[in-house]
């Protein structure tokens, strides 16, 4: 998924959801990303995604955003041209609004994360909960790809459920 995201960023405007350490983000800027965001409830992970931005040579235009990811999309206007979102299956930190249950949350995440997404741009969701299915609501609403096969390393390909991936735009 890093790779993909690496080929796809150039010239783009990059937003990381639920960043943990912001490998995503760091594949984003080598990539050519015009600027990158990763937004995280952890402090500790933030100052991991600082560290692992300034190793790999990046510090210029890559915003790290402490917050509860739902919150925070509700009160951001930018714009992104791509976005990555890979949720924890569950979370419930005193520092966030709600429960965060990514079956259930799913659909308020994602729209929440396309009103962010410009013209042409692409979402990309990712999560490991074996037992998740993605709401066949959303393929009504938005151009739905499941590109979970193309995003599994080989030395997982014996594991399919290893993680499930969908590539998600506006209708054309």
């Amino acid at each position: 998924m890093r790779m993909r995201i690496q080929r796809e960023a150039s010239g783009k405007r990059f937003l990381n959801l639920f960043a943990y350490t912001a490998t995503a983000s760091v594949h984003a800027a080598k990539g050519g990303a015009r600027s990158t965001t990763s937004v995280d409830l952890s402090r500790t992970y933030l100052d991991w995604a600082r560290r692992n931005l300034s190793l790999n040579g990046f510090s210029d235009k890559n915003r790290l955003e402490q917050g509860d990811v739902m919150a925070w999309l509700q009160a951001n206007r930018d714009e992104y041209d791509l976005i990555f979102i890979d949720p924890p299956t569950f979370s419930n930190s005193k520092r966030m609004e709600g429960i965060f249950d990514v079956q259930r949350d799913q659909v308020e995440l994602i729209d929440l994360a396309m009103a962010r997404l410009a013209p042409g741009g692409v979402l990309y969701f990712s999560n490991n909960f074996r037992k998740f299915v993605l709401d066949e609501n959303l393929a009504q609403r938005y151009s739905v790809e499941d590109i979970t096969a193309q995003t599994i390393d080989p030395d997982f390909a014996r594991n399919g459920k290893i993680h499930r991936a969908w590539k998600i735009m506006a209708h054309a």
